[in-house]
């Protein structure tokens, strides 16, 4: 009997590690992980340490040298910054299609930093927000 149940149990530890293995594997594969994957190798490592830290990142535009703050988000995310480090103007602009939030901050990255003007020609405007900081939960 004692023998029975001491071969069960490495049988049972395989298998809980095999459960683990699975549980990570699926929880580092879903759109949002890999998402947010490709906007960190896109990062750098500046932006990526202040991406970690605040769940937002600054880019500087192409065409004017403004500085944009791009939120952890899908919409109403980039906000246009002061001298002062306040949001002065937001700006909504997204790629089309149903995207997870880090492969819309990539596309936004990418459209400030290579094609400012286009993009903010066709953002929407929206005053900046009054909140505070809690308004951008981590969802990760």
């Amino acid at each position: 009997m004692i023998a029975a149940v001491w071969l069960r149990a490495p049988a049972r530890a395989r298998l809980h590690a095999l459960r683990e293995l699975y549980r990570r594997f699926f929880g580092e594969n879903t759109p949002d992980a890999r998402g947010r994957r490709l906007l960190a190798e896109w990062l750098s490592p500046e932006q990526r340490a202040q991406f970690e830290q605040h769940r937002y990142f600054d880019v500087i535009g192409c065409d004017t040298g403004k500085r944009y703050r791009i939120h952890y988000g899908t919409a109403a995310n980039v906000h246009e910054i002061d001298d002062e480090g306040r949001a002065a103007m937001g700006w909504c602009f997204v790629p089309s299609g149903f995207l997870v939030p880090g492969d819309v901050m990539l596309a936004q990255k990418v459209a400030l930093e290579t094609d400012e003007n286009t993009a903010i020609a066709l953002a929407n405007r929206f005053p900046p927000a009054t909140h505070s900081e809690h308004f951008y939960r981590r969802p990760f």
